[in-house]
């Protein structure tokens, strides 16, 4: 919608959609990750009865359901601006908040911290925050309404 509101001459209606879908992504993966936080050990239950797997797998899978609400308006917002015509930015972001940031986040707080694989978990949720954060920061500025295609 973006892309087509670009080409119209209207980025501010792209603009629009860009929020509106990032709303409605917030309520539908938010409401998954709900259902993931609570209902954890019967779903991973589901794949194995190795008690162990299912309380690691629980572990993670809480864990990772409270990045859901960042991922949420990341995925919209980054994907906007490859909408927009700029693969730069949300590459970079990415970049950024996935390889330089999540794996030795997830490093640092599973070894040096000792947190373990908890620590590793805990690096997702917060690379996904930082990427929607950026996203956001970025898309307000609005220099895609300048990007030529």
């Amino acid at each position: 919608l973006l892309g087509q509101s670009m080409g119209a001459g209207d980025p501010e209606r792209g603009a629009k959609a860009v929020w509106l879908a990032g709303k409605y992504n917030l309520m539908v993966l938010g409401t998954i990750g709900v259902a993931f936080f609570i209902f954890a050990h019967p779903l991973l239950g589901a794949f194995t009865t190795d008690a162990a797997v299912v309380d690691e797998g629980a572990t993670a899978l809480r864990i990772f359901s409270l990045s859901f609400l960042s991922c949420a308006y990341g995925m919209v917002i980054t994907s906007a601006f490859n909408g927009a015509g700029d693969t730069r930015t949300p590459t970079l972001i990415d970049l950024g908040c996935l390889w330089v940031l999540e794996l030795p986040l997830a490093w640092v707080l599973a070894h040096p911290v000792g947190l373990g694989s908890v620590g590793a978990y805990w690096a997702v949720p917060a690379a996904f925050a930082l990427m929607s954060v950026l996203g956001i920061v970025l898309f307000r500025r609005g220099r895609w309404k300048t990007r030529v295609v």
